[in-house]
């Protein structure tokens, strides 16, 4: 009985301790996924304020769509046109807020208010906007799928 007793024990103390443990693996990948999400978008302000054609490639996926706060939307190719060949330079990209959420396991996710800083052919423009961006893995790397944001409006003074 008491060798039986101790298999018992054993068993339940291993099944306690996976129960208790599981939660606590699946945040640290959660954690280890949003993280990769963030340093993929971390190089791509990266590459956009120093342009490449190459790191651009890399990181945007083909099916790119970004659409800006002005209403254009540029496809993987004509963005990357824009951003090399210097019609649009970006200057300052701040995050003011920046969540990550994963409707999908190869699916990210990403939503807040940045502050951008522009030089295009009209001159300098800052604006703070709302976005919401989609990151996809393809072949194993995160790719930039999609832009879209909108101006935010100055906060009104009383």
């Amino acid at each position: 009985m008491t060798s039986e007793y101790s298999h018992t024990m054993k068993y339940t103390f291993t099944l306690l301790t996976a129960l208790l443990l599981a939660p606590l693996a699946s945040l640290h990948a959660a954690d280890d996924v949003r993280l990769a999400v963030q340093s993929a978008d971390d190089a791509r302000i990266a590459a956009m304020s120093s342009p490449t054609r190459d790191q651009l490639a890399a990181i945007f996926s083909d099916d790119l769509r970004y659409a800006h706060s002005t209403g254009a939307v540029d496809t993987k190719t004509s963005f990357i046109d824009t951003l090399t060949s210097g019609k649009t330079k970006y200057l300052r990209f701040d995050y003011l807020e920046r969540e990550f959420s994963f409707p999908a396991p190869d699916i990210a996710l990403m939503t807040g208010r940045v502050g951008i800083r522009a030089a295009t052919a009209e001159g300098e423009v800052e604006n703070a906007l709302s976005f919401l961006a989609v990151w996809r893995m393809e072949k194993g790397q995160w790719r930039f799928l999609a832009w879209q944001s909108c101006k935010l409006l100055p906060a009104s003074k009383p």
